[in-house]
């Protein structure tokens, strides 16, 4: 099943409580396993638990908000994350046995996923931490020593999300500046042990990295075509939806109930 959400410029919290509504009703049966959520985002900055922590994370959210970013702190795992129609979010959810844990067996599929969509444009990527880059991991994308993709799970007692950020167009420069930004703002300092050192150098987008990439639009409708005809939310969901979103936010973001 293929979920499409890919012109948002509304509330940021959106598209996750849609994965967790999603793996709800995956775990449960009443819904396809796999399915596919393909989303994109106009102008956001997603944060990771550990972001939200750091001493000044309020003050530096709300420069982003001053900036024009939406914010948002997700109950994935990873670090922060730069959002705009250059960067298409590809999550993959199925069912798991209660109890187990394959966190790597289930990025693998995701990079295999992402591979197997790619690979007919000529993108071929390596995997292993980018050191420097933004969201840093042991499965981040990268061509020729620079990152275009991270992953992030997000599992529940019977279903997981994993989630995949995919830098296809756009200036890679400029998004990790502003993540930089926010870690000198949220830290005080890049000394902070929470506080990401990231190096704009190292981050890129596959139309930069790859010759002739056609750009996100293009590849969105190849993986439109492999996934199948995205399916139609139920008309129940959408007020289910936006429950678990102000949930998130209540639960997640440092600024409620200051």
């Amino acid at each position: 099943m293929l979920v499409t959400n890919l012109n948002c410029s509304g509330d940021i919290y959106y598209p996750f409580a849609c994965e967790e509504w999603f793996c709800d009703e995956i775990g449960e049966g009443r819904m396809e396993s796999p399915s596919i959520h393909l989303w994109r985002h106009e102008r956001a900055v997603v944060l990771g638990l550990r972001d939200s922590r750091l001493p000044k994370a309020g003050e530096a959210m709300d420069w982003l908000e001053q900036e024009g970013y939406q914010v948002m702190v997700r109950n994935s795992g990873g670090a922060a994350v730069p959002l705009d129609f250059g960067v298409v979010n590809v999550t993959l959810m199925q069912t798991i046995p209660p109890g187990t844990l394959q966190m790597k067996d289930d990025f693998r599929l995701m990079a295999l996923v992402l591979a197997e969509t790619l690979q007919p444009f000529g993108a071929a990527f390596d995997i292993g931490e980018i050191s420097g880059s933004y969201c840093p991991g042991e499965f981040d994308l990268s061509v020729n020593g620079r990152k275009f993709c991270g992953l992030a799970q997000r599992r529940k007692l019977r279903s997981v999300a994993v989630q995949a950020f995919v830098n296809v167009g756009g200036g890679s420069r400029e998004r990790a500046a502003v993540v930089r930004e926010f870690y000198r703002r949220a830290g005080g300092d890049l000394q902070h042990s929470g506080a990401l050192d990231v190096r704009e150098e190292v981050m890129g987008s596959l139309t930069e990295l790859v010759p002739h990439f056609p750009g996100a639009e293009a590849w969105i409708e190849s993986l439109i075509a492999s996934f199948g005809d995205p399916a139609h939310l139920p008309e129940h969901a959408a007020a289910s939806i936006q429950d678990v979103a102000q949930r998130m936010r209540e639960r997640y973001d440092p600024r409620c109930g200051d």
